[in-house]
């Protein structure tokens, strides 16, 4: 997978950003610090001059790629989700049974992801703290109506609507594919965050994992088939 890996270009959307990131040195170092930045202080406390005293940069360079810090994390989510894409496809394309394409599938996406080395400068481990954390804040946002039309979650619903198409397989008459997806997705986030935060109210830990529980959730549900 590492070697296919090097060799994909992860697309996201250009309205995002002012200058793409992936194309300069400084831009990538701009994508790998903001990352462990974030996750260190939190995207409330993160800024531009924090981040361009990290990097040893002034925070105007910042500013010739990212409009603002919301655009920031709007490009790492799409990036993750177009990575997580990947990986969707790449480890369900040879499984044939509906059902157990579909278990695999909500596998992907609700587990702990490791870091991917192919891509040596992001760390998607950490990526994923940060969206487990962060990533509702892109959307809820006085502006997600405009920014849904610009495309800026293009990728986050293709992921969803890939799964959607699973379900349906697996069962064509199922009413709920889509909200059952969607708060599978949103949830997974969530049974994480417990786990790590709020033990108390939840059965995800150290032995059962969230891809556990959906996994349970989601062949009980449609076990009829």
């Amino acid at each position: 997978m590492d070697s296919i890996l090097n060799n994909l270009k992860i697309q996201v959307n250009s309205k995002i950003y002012v200058k793409d990131p992936e194309t300069s040195t400084l831009g990538k170092k701009i994508i790998e610090h903001s990352i462990l930045l974030i996750n260190e202080i939190g995207f409330e406390e993160f800024t531009f001059k924090k981040l361009g005293e990290l990097i040893g940069s002034n925070e105007s360079s910042i500013y010739r790629y990212f409009e603002n810090k919301h655009k920031l994390l709007v490009y790492l989510s799409s990036w993750y989700w177009s990575w997580m894409e990947y990986r969707l496809v790449f480890l369900t394309n040879n499984i044939t049974n509906p059902l157990e394409k579909l278990t695999k599938a909500i596998q992907v996406v609700t587990e702990k992801v490791e870091d991917d080395s192919a891509t040596t400068h992001i760390n998607e481990s950490i990526l994923n703290k940060i969206i487990i954390q962060e990533f509702t804040k892109t959307l809820h946002t006085k502006d997600v109506d405009e920014e849904n039309r610009e495309g800026f979650f293009l990728i986050y619903k293709r992921v969803i609507n890939r799964i959607v198409q699973m379900v349906l397989e697996v069962d064509p008459e199922y009413p709920f594919a889509k909200s059952l997806i969607s708060s599978i997705m949103e949830g997974a986030s969530h049974q994480h965050f417990l786990m790590n935060h709020l033990k108390t109210i939840t059965n995800c830990n150290s032995e059962v994992s969230p891809s556990d529980f959906y996994t349970h959730l989601i062949t009980t549900l449609l076990k009829r088939n």
